[in-house]
């Protein structure tokens, strides 16, 4: 372990923070957290008590946050309408970002954030954590080894029968941008693309609905919803189709009449094999003239284990990330992927919006 402690700022001390960020620095032994932002004093004083270091600073506006300096990497987990501003603001003043995905609620605004990033030459990363897990892992490494051959076929699952999010903005389109598509639907895109490895869009249609978000009285997850509150779309789909050839199905919702649910998982499909997260890890393929499918044991070793302790994807994320700024290396999410994922997602909206393709050369469909 380096005997380097990196001094880390939080931004957005709500649910995200207290959910993943703060817990899993807290257990990195080269990391302290120094300073702690969020527009209500409170959930910042709760924070620094909880997880700062002696003498940790309390701050109400960001700005000042940055000013005061003291650090050299910030996380920014606020809701997704600020991620651009907030981000941009911290590479500026010399720090290393870690922003909660997705990594703006538009394009334009994420590219205003990798311009940052590559004009101040410090490092972002946008927290997209299940690529840390097991499975995604151990299938990252066949699908680099060739083992599925030339994968065309991609399904990105985030779909929840009923656990709408009713704390927080997530149901306040101005904040967020959107509803389960930019929430989960994120998640299982930046998976499938990246096991991919593909991420050069041709063209995208998309449908959004609001179906069930004006229901009182739902039964979900969380408790009923508002229907008042409930600005966002319930479902999203979205068909794209790659530079290459290869073609994505997209799926997510926080609400959707089906018996058969998941999120943050994918489906692949090459030309010597296929692979899925519907029970576990499954591979498929032939073999020997004959067809077969293996589940993958991932219960021990391997990527889900460090110094000989279980170790989550959370922290995995925190550790390696800590680990590519301090070695000077590329993170695990690059910010130009992240980007894509932006694209792609803003395109399955303005299609349901407009009811046409979207195509990315600039031509339309009814060219």
């Amino acid at each position: 372990m380096s005997n380097i402690k990196h001094k880390i700022a939080i931004i957005g001390c709500g649910g995200i923070a207290n959910g993943k960020h703060m817990p899993s620095l807290s257990r990195q032994e080269d990391a302290e957290m120094v300073a702690f932002c969020d527009i209500i004093e409170e959930r910042a004083q709760e924070a620094a008590g909880k997880y700062g270091a002696e003498g940790a600073a309390v701050y109400t506006d960001f700005r000042e946050l940055l000013a005061a300096g003291g650090f050299d990497i910030v996380h920014v987990c606020t809701p997704n309408d600020s991620h651009s501003e907030i981000t941009v603001a911290a590479l500026e003043a010399g720090n290393h970002v870690m922003c909660e995905k997705p990594m703006a609620k538009t394009t334009a605004q994420a590219q205003e954030m990798l311009d940052a990033a590559r004009r101040t030459g410090k490092k972002l990363s946008i927290a997209y954590q299940n690529r840390f897990r097991a499975d995604s892992e151990y299938l990252k490494g066949m699908c680099e080894s060739g083992e599925l051959g030339d994968i065309y076929y991609g399904k990105a699952i985030a779909l929840r029968r009923r656990a709408v999010p009713t704390w927080g903005v997530f149901l306040d389109e101005e904040k967020q941008g959107g509803g389960p598509l930019i929430d989960i639907g994120t998640h299982a895109l930046d998976l499938t693309l990246w096991l991919m490895d593909n991420y050069k869009p041709r063209m995208v249609v998309g449908s959004t609905f609001h179906k069930l978000g004006q229901r009182k009285n739902a039964a979900n997850a969380f408790g009923p919803w508002d229907p008042e509150q409930f600005k966002v779309e319930d479902s999203a789909f979205g068909f794209i189709t790659m530079e290459n050839g290869a073609t994505i199905s997209l799926e997510s919702s926080w609400a959707l009449n089906v018996s058969e649910f998941g999120e943050a998982k994918t489906l692949l499909a090459g030309t010597e094999g296929g692979a899925d997260m519907k029970d576990g890890l499954r591979i498929n393929g032939e073999r020997a003239g004959r067809l077969f499918e293996t589940k993958v044991d991932l219960s021990s070793g391997g990527v889900a284990f460090y110094s000989g302790s279980a170790e989550t994807e959370a922290d995995r994320e925190a550790r390696l990330w800590l680990e590519a700024v301090r070695e000077d290396k590329d993170p695990v999410v690059l910010p130009e992927q992240a980007l894509v994922v932006t694209q792609i997602l803003e395109a399955v909206y303005e299609s349901a919006r407009t009811g046409r393709a979207v195509y990315f050369d600039g031509s339309s469909d009814n060219e």
